[in-house]
């Protein structure tokens, strides 16, 4: 089966995908007690929130051309497909973070979470490199390469963060 996706049905994928990783720190900053790996999670939750306000933003931007889907689909299958990819792949509703660690005080533990998100925002962009070549024009797809570039951001960040976390343990 072939699909076809307009760009808003991308953008929705996209704030889903955002809305999972939002809850995935939210609920690993919720499980620490350390103070500083506390702030650290709830900031990654708000970056997570932060970008799919700006998806939002980006989807309301999108001309009337780029919304409308491109196959017909009378009982929203595009949609509720695109919905189970977000929720199987990438951060999961399901998804743990009490799993990536056992003592949520320790630098180690702080290390797994990171890592463990680490792969999951790289995840995230393989994906979406992949489901860019299912939009149906350049305009939709540039505006995808503008999520990409965000997760890319996301990994900056997480890169960053593991780096001092090693040091402190090194």
């Amino acid at each position: 089966m072939s699909y076809d996706f307009s760009a808003d049905e991308i953008f929705a994928l996209a704030e889903e995908i955002e809305k999972n990783g939002a809850r995935f720190y939210r609920n690993a900053a919720a499980k620490v007690a350390c103070g500083n790996s506390k702030k650290l999670l709830s900031s990654l939750a708000e970056m997570e929130e932060a970008h799919l306000n700006s998806f939002t933003g980006m989807r309301k931007e999108l001309p009337e051309t780029m919304k409308q889907s491109t196959v017909f689909d009378p009982a929203g299958e595009n949609a509720l497909y695109l919905k189970s990819l977000a929720d199987a792949r990438v951060f999961t509703p399901a998804t743990d973070p009490a799993q990536a660690a056992q003592d949520a005080c320790s630098d180690d533990a702080l290390l797994e979470i990171l890592e463990f998100a680490l792969g999951r925002e790289k995840d995230s962009i393989v994906f979406y490199l992949g489901i860019k070549d299912m939009v149906a024009t350049e305009e939709g797809k540039c505006r995808v390469d503008e999520i990409i570039r965000e997760e890319m951001n996301h990994i900056r960040l997480l890169t960053d963060q593991m780096q001092a976390v090693k040091k402190r343990l090194s």
